[in-house]
């Protein structure tokens, strides 16, 4: 049987840990809440705005297009891993990694591949065996459309300038507090549009098609990487809140079982003693 002051001591270091696990899901919960209303407001905007975009670059004839389209050879690419900067969120930021690690590996084997990271996390394990270009760990600090449209008009110049042929971000898209689904995403160049064009064909455009492309493609690319930050940050806050629930309710049981293992000991302990009573006294009547 353990010692009981050993027992004591392990019971209090779970009760410790059970009120940082309990305190970081409150935490959790209460930024999540925030988190999830801004990425359930913008990403409709954000859809919309990607399908018209789509939608024109589609109807647009020859070459008249935009040079974010420009789909050539690929030989360098780019992937944005967008991560948190701190841990205890499960398999948040491993997933992520292992996302990025499947795209090196099989889907550009052949290929040149740098690395720029959105939060610590992932800063920290892509440098170790690769090229990270750039890291962006504080736009947490301060989450706004503007901090992330600088990281946009990088990545655009990036790719209008040759550097890089295919952008590809790679995130962990909102659910619900509990699902967080790995996504890779083509930032550059855009996307085409499935199918025809037909449904926008009927349209009066004023000014011209060719300048609305123009002005529409930053301002998409830049709501894009800002949809897909914001989905990182409320996935990351639903993931953390998650892991903590599940470790405080780990901590509970393991608690409850010391205790119980506690009581047997210092029972076992009280009918030793009386046992050495009663023995002593039956000695000495004798």
């Amino acid at each position: 049987m353990a010692n009981l002051k050993e027992i004591r001591n392990r019971i209090t270091s779970v009760s410790s840990t059970m009120q940082i696990t309990s305190a970081m899901k409150m935490v959790s919960a209460a930024k999540l809440k925030k988190a999830q209303d801004a990425i359930t407001n913008m990403r409709p905007y954000s859809d919309k705005l990607s399908e018209l975009l789509q939608g024109l670059s589609a109807s647009l004839e020859g070459d008249s297009g935009s040079i974010y389209a420009d789909n050539r050879e690929v030989n360098k690419v780019l992937i944005v891993a967008i991560t948190s900067n701190r841990g205890l969120c499960g398999a948040f930021n491993s997933n992520i990694i292992k996302q990025s690690n499947h795209l090196i590996n099989n889907v550009y084997a052949n290929k040149e591949v740098d690395f720029m990271a959105i939060g610590k996390k992932a800063n920290d394990i892509l440098r170790k065996n690769n090229e990270v270009i750039a890291d962006h760990s504080d736009i947490f600090d301060h989450l706004s459309f503007e901090n992330v449209a600088e990281i946009a008009e990088e990545l655009m110049n990036l790719f209008s300038t040759g550097v890089y042929d295919k952008i590809e971000i790679v995130y962990n898209q909102f659910r619900n507090a509990a699902t967080q689904i790995v996504t890779t995403e083509q930032f550059l160049p855009i996307v085409p549009m499935e199918g025809e064009a037909d449904d926008i064909a009927d349209y009066i455009y004023e000014p011209t098609k060719e300048e609305i492309v123009e002005e529409l493609i930053p301002k998409s690319l830049k709501t894009q990487l800002y949809k897909g930050v914001l989905d990182s940050f409320a996935s990351e806050h639903g993931a953390r809140m998650t892991a903590m629930h599940k470790a405080t309710d780990n901590a509970t049981e393991l608690r409850d079982q010391l205790k119980l293992t506690y009581n047997k000991a210092r029972q076992a302990a009280i009918t030793s003693e009386i046992l050495e009573i009663v023995g002593g006294a039956e000695a000495l009547n004798n």
